[in-house]
């Protein structure tokens, strides 16, 4: 309410002496944000107030109502009034009259107003018929007159709401999904409408009115405190322009800025973005909540006829270790136990990416709650399943927002707080620096078949601009974050040296190709020796690629691909002479070698199980980390080991996430030959099987008595079908020269279980022989190489390796 002095003087003085108090209020600089609004409001009331009580003398079953922003009490320097005038059938000329008497004054001042004169009864069939109507009826406040009025009508209003919420409430949704689509994302435009824009202010109002429906609502942490952030921004920029506007130009940036108080454009920018992206956040989460409970409406009666009543348990199907899925959300287990396990985090945020499926906002924040922090350097599980996450395709970016809606981005990567919600002022990026980042990474996603390691390619990805938050130029200083953060993720020295040179020279190849004369050969020398090796050239140029292609439609075209394809071409003919040398055969270990001998004596296959671990450096009184089981598993040469081997893994839910097969020379006057398969595996969940009965299934896939292809389809057809991420294409190609005594089939696939097994099997039935494999999986990429020979062991022909391979791929597409 406004002082005493303020009311006395607008009520006495008329509009006049309202237009003196009301430039006073707007432009003293004692009250500011939520006080002024709700003073400017109160007065704004007396005076109204006043008007209606001067026209109304006589007058019974009339009121006057504010509506919509007004009915919350918010108006800004240059906002509308909403008004009401409520009558129950009184004289129509009388009604008139009065109206006359208020809309006027409000006229003569210059002040917008969207008004109405209704009954109850029209106001009701107006809302029925229009939903913004029906919205701005739900913050109906009484001013004056019959206060019974008022209330029955507020009283009716809510009832009408939450009767046809079920109808509603998905044309809300529709309502705010078009007008995300008309006017973008607010938290990453520079030039953003603070009140239409997704993440706006009529966002923050649809969520009241869906908590207004009792049928779902808004997490309500920080809700209030963003809503209030952009009022106030509002406000300082209705007095900046002296117009009622609610888009955040360029040129006013500044002005507002220093309005607020704020150091600068970008400050005011990047707390607009955040109060942006809560809201945002909050309606992803709440209307998810409301799709779900419209669903459970429309089965529960169903259900109840078929079962005879009783109460629904939600069915739980198992993603991961402690992660599960439940009503298209993924949840914790309910033996999940965040206190003890700090890499639950990771592993549910890789298991919803990859299933395509939201993280529930219950888990995140228990997550967020009681999960502790990983060990620097990280395990090598949790490096895996950030690689997966990055690597999931579109589905990442709203796990990826939900996680940093809880503060869990920021703990696990401290880095990334400098970049967060920070705008970028050029015309070509249509990201702030954050989501550019995951973009990119999206968009490196695309390319993981392009490449031989996709984890360092998907990594670099996300730190590429991470030197943005510092100063100078951020290619230098982001070198220095991404060592620092590549060794805490778990690199090793090799790989934190190649991320530091994607990081430092991201921009080395677009701007060589666009900028430099590409025939002088000291050009190319000297991106060759910036690059370093041909292992290094391949990634940055698929990371050149996915960069330009997060950053908008102006930073990449055919003609900029041409010329960057061009370049390293000819770059990695100048690397050429770096070719590796064909792998060659380690020593047998004495393990290794007491296996063989047990495999030749018994005439099956013989394994053994041991735990990897690695020490935390920080940690020394903290328990070692585990990386896996170590399998060895040694078989006498036969053919269908490999697909034996794998797919017996696959029915046990095994994880390979490292292979290699080869076979194993003997000591002299031992005769026979020897496969040994030396494998990283993990448990998908739950724990791992015992090493007899691993043994007992692999004797009977070799002798054929176990139909592993069956059972696999068996248990694929007994869960339900999930979206899950749309991954690249698999790639299968001839590898040329890379062996003179076999032929080097490389196969680049999204890693699923039973993959190893659908391979192994197409090998045998295309009729070469396996004489080594190097299998590795990188997050969710598997990226295998297998050394082929025809059955007398020689090296298969040009063509005949070239169809078996496409053979291979189109096995994997289909």
């Amino acid at each position: 309410m406004t002082s005493t002095g303020v009311r006395t003087e607008a009520e006495d003085s008329g509009p006049s002496g309202y237009a003196a108090a009301r430039l006073r209020l707007l432009t003293e600089g004692a009250r500011s944000g939520p006080p002024r609004r709700a003073a400017l409001a109160g007065l704004t009331d007396d005076w109204l107030a006043g008007l209606f009580g001067a026209g109304a003398e006589g007058l019974r079953g009339v009121s006057l109502v504010a509506v919509g922003g007004y009915g919350r009490g918010e108006l800004s320097p240059r906002s509308d009034l909403d008004l009401l005038l409520l009558h129950d059938n009184g004289d129509p000329a009388a009604i008139a009259a009065l109206a006359d008497r208020i809309w006027y004054p409000v006229w003569d001042l210059g002040l917008a107003l969207d008004h109405s004169v209704r009954t109850p009864a029209e106001a009701r069939r107006t809302a029925g018929e229009d939903l913004k109507v029906q919205l701005g009826l739900l913050d109906a406040r009484h001013l004056a007159g019959d206060l019974g009025l008022t209330a029955g009508l507020r009283t009716a209003v809510l009832a009408d709401w939450r009767n046809q919420a079920p109808k509603r409430l998905p044309e809300l949704q529709e309502l705010c999904a078009e007008r995300a689509e008309r006017q973008g994302e607010l938290q990453y435009l520079l030039e953003p409408d603070l009140k239409e824009a997704r993440g706006g202010l009529r966002d923050a109002t649809a969520l009241r009115a869906v908590a207004a429906s009792w049928l779902a609502d808004a997490p309500r942490e920080g809700l209030d405190e963003a809503r209030r952030r952009l009022l106030d921004v509002r406000d300082a920029l209705h007095l900046a322009t002296g117009r009622a506007t609610d888009r955040l130009a360029l040129q006013e940036q500044d002005e507002v800025a220093a309005g607020l108080g704020l150091l600068d454009a970008d400050t005011l920018l990047r707390q607009v973005y955040e109060a942006a992206r809560l809201i945002s956040y909050a309606g992803d989460v709440t209307w998810r909540e409301v799709g779900r409970v419209l669903r459970s409406r429309a089965v529960r009666p169903r259900l109840r006829s078929m079962l005879g009543g009783g109460k629904q348990v939600a069915e739980r199907s198992p993603l991961a270790e402690g992660v599960v899925e439940q009503e298209g959300e993924v949840v914790l287990a309910r033996a999940a136990r965040p206190d003890r396990d700090p890499v639950l985090p990771l592993r549910a945020a890789a298991a919803a990416a990859q299933a395509g499926l939201p993280l529930s906002l219950h888990a995140v924040r228990r997550m967020a709650a009681g999960a502790r922090p990983l060990p620097t350097p990280w395990p090598a599980e949790a490096r895996e399943l950030l690689v997966t996450l990055l690597g999931s395709g579109r589905p990442t970016v709203e796990v990826w927002e939900a996680l940093e809606a809880e503060g869990l981005i920021t703990r696990l990567l401290p880095d990334w707080e400098r970049v967060r919600c920070r705008p970028q002022r050029n015309a070509v990026h249509i990201w702030t620096v954050d989501r550019h980042l995951i973009e990119t990474a999206v968009r490196a996603s695309e390319f993981t078949r392009r490449v031989s390691r996709p984890d360092l390619l998907l990594v670099a990805a996300l730190l590429h601009d991470i030197g943005k938050g510092w100063p100078g130029d951020h290619s230098v200083a982001g070198e220095v974050i991404a060592r620092d953060v590549a060794g805490r993720i778990g690199f090793d020295r090799a790989d934190v040296s190649v991320l530091a040179t994607l990081v430092r020279h991201h921009l080395l190849l677009v701007e060589t190709a666009t900028r430099r004369d590409l025939e002088d050969p000291a050009t190319v020398r000297a991106v060759a020796e910036a690059v370093g090796s041909h292992g290094t050239l391949e990634l940055l140029h698929a990371l050149t690629e996915a960069d330009a292609l997060a950053t908008g439609p102006a930073a990449w075209s055919s003609w900029r691909g041409s010329l960057v394809a061009d370049l390293v071409k000819r770059v990695s003919a100048v690397l050429a002479g770096d070719a590796p040398a064909d792998p060659e055969a380690a020593a047998p270990t004495a393990e290794q070698e007491r296996l063989a001998l047990e495999a030749i004596a018994t005439g099956g296959p013989v394994l053994s199980l041991r735990a990897q671990t690695e020490v935390p450096t920080e940690e020394p009184s903290g328990e070692p980390e585990p990386l896996g089981v170590e399998l060895l598993i040694a078989v006498p040469d036969q053919p269908g080991v490999l697909p034996a081997v794998s797919g017996v893994l696959a029915m046990h839910r095994l994880t390979v996430r490292a292979a290699e097969l080869r076979a194993l020379e003997l000591p002299a006057g031992v005769d026979g030959s020897v496969l040994l398969l030396d494998w990283r595996v993990a448990a998908e969940y739950g724990s791992l099987p015992q090493a007899a009965r691993l043994r007992a299934d692999l004797v009977r896939a070799l002798d054929g008595s176990l139909d592993i292809a069956g059972r696999l389809a068996e248990r694929d057809a007994a869960y339900p079908r999930r979206r899950g991420v749309v991954a690249p294409p698999p790639r299968v190609t001839v590898a040329s020269a890379a062996s003179r005594l076999a032929t080097v089939i490389e196969v680049r696939a999204q890693d699923a279980p039973g993959l190893l097994f659908r391979i192994g099997r197409a090998l045998e039935d295309a009729g070469v022989r396996v004489r080594s494999a190097h299998v590795s999986t990188l997050g969710a990429n598997a990226v295998d190489a297998f050394y082929v020979t025809d059955p007398r062991g020689a090296p298969l022909p040009g063509e005949e390796a070239v169809a078996v391979a496409r053979k291979l791929e189109e096995m994997l597409r289909g």
